[in-house]
């Protein structure tokens, strides 16, 4: 029995690090989005090759590590594609993301090193059962989402969504809000609620808490785990929720239901693009109208005034500590109510 595991950020909704466990490698039939599961370190190794914990901080791997990760699938424009039905019989996968999500790449963005190379070496096994993500989700009576709340999309993965969320987030707590800091979809990093918490969120969520390695999946079961999740959230009880969207609506992360589901709540929305000309696109493509953009495209003068010069739409640099009170100017009449309250 191997001893000595990493355990991964997907793992940390689990006991696996206090409770004993065995690992036996399952048949194909029996495997599954979700199936907690051991890969080995293999050559090639490219460093850095790092694995982020369950408590958020980066290990430095080495051939021969035992990482405990989880079966799922990315689906990343500008980074790697795989998913764990693509691993062959030899075993071989990658780690997708540095969250632990284990399956086989099958594309990839020529800007980056290779994903870390695994081996499969078998199943979480507790009583001859394998251990599922789901196992550890808990049932929680049924909330109905209510909750005032600014959402921040983008255009496209790495546009500036997380840190927009910090400064919203600290913004909000500054004017003594209770805020709930929380992603609704994208891969299982745990690194982006991590800091919406050092930004001073009372509590922080995201789609790992109910049993996603990550968001790509069919819509409709995602559409019942992201009912759970606001139940979550819900109960909480919260002023006002700063919710993230990761990636952007058209990726196959489930943005589009998100919005959908959550659209009679969203009382600002906030869009980070990439490129001024993207701006466009989302917004005709879904209808959408945000009340500010922010993000890389705002990074320099220049790019916030292409941006109101194509848009007609407010556009901040939310870095620069100059926008924070046209933040604030923005901000204060889509959520009167509850500052006022």
């Amino acid at each position: 029995m191997f001893k000595n595991y990493l355990f991964s950020t997907l793992t940390r909704i689990s006991d696996l690090q206090c409770r004993p466990f065995s690992c036996q490698a399952l048949p194909r039939e029996q495997w599954a989005t979700g199936d907690y599961v051991v890969g080995e370190v293999i050559p090639p190794l490219h460093q850095p090759s790092r694995v982020e914990l369950s408590n958020g901080r980066m290990a430095n791997l080495l051939e021969g590590d035992l990482i405990v990760g989880a079966f799922g699938v990315r689906r990343a424009t500008l980074a790697i594609v795989g998913d764990w039905q693509s691993i062959q019989a030899d075993g071989r996968m990658n780690n997708l993301t540095a969250a632990g999500i284990f399956g086989r790449a099958t594309s990839m963005s020529f800007l980056l090193l290779p994903p870390t190379s695994l081996l499969y070496r078998g199943h979480v096994l507790r009583e001859k059962h394998k251990v599922c993500m789901k196992d550890f989700v808990p049932s929680i009576y049924k909330t109905d989402y209510n909750c005032p709340t600014v959402m921040i999309i983008g255009t496209s993965m790495s546009a500036g969504k997380t840190m927009a969320a910090r400064v919203i987030i600290q913004q909000l707590k500054q004017v003594g809000l209770k805020v709930i800091g929380t992603k609704l979809t994208g891969a299982g990093r745990y690194r982006d609620i991590l800091s919406m918490g050092d930004a001073g969120a009372d509590r922080i969520f995201d789609f790992v808490d109910v049993g996603l390695p990550s968001s790509a999946c069919p819509p409709e079961e995602f559409r019942v785990c992201l009912r759970q999740l606001l139940g979550r959230i819900a109960a909480e009880k919260p002023d006002v929720v700063v919710a993230e969207a990761g990636a952007s609506p058209f990726e196959p992360y489930n943005g589009s239901v998100v919005l959908e589901e959550m659209k009679s709540q969203i009382r600002c929305t906030v869009l980070c693009a990439s490129d001024p000309y993207a701006v466009i696109g989302v917004s005709q493509s879904f209808g959408l109208t945000p009340d500010l953009i922010s993000g890389v495209a705002t990074s320099t003068t220049a790019g916030v005034e292409l941006v109101e010069k194509l848009t007609g739409i407010k556009a901040l640099s939310l870095s620069e500590r100059e926008s924070l009170p046209q933040l604030m100017q923005l901000l204060k009449p889509k959520l009167e109510p509850i500052l006022l309250g």
